[in-house]
């Protein structure tokens, strides 16, 4: 398992989308919101993204294509 926190910032049309939810739903891990601030047109957000490391890869490469900008700000890998 590892951990890693993301920093995502988002503008427009990105800002009105249930992103956070699809992360939660589509993508096998925990995701909790460390920070965030969030206006109509712009927004970013801090999170920490819990679970395997090929799917947080998954997630981040998602929220890329859906022209996010995705900073990886610190990692951990758990033993287990």
């Amino acid at each position: 398992m590892a951990q890693v926190d993301v920093h995502i910032t988002a503008r427009d049309e990105q800002v009105d989308k249930p992103w956070i939810w699809r992360l939660s739903r589509d993508f096998n891990l925990v995701v909790n919101i460390v920070r965030a601030n969030v206006d109509a047109d712009m927004g970013w957000i801090h999170l920490r993204l819990d679970g395997p490391v090929e799917e947080i890869q998954r997630a981040t490469a998602f929220l890329n294509q859906s022209g996010m900008h995705v900073d990886a700000k610190q990692r951990s890998v758990q033993a287990g």
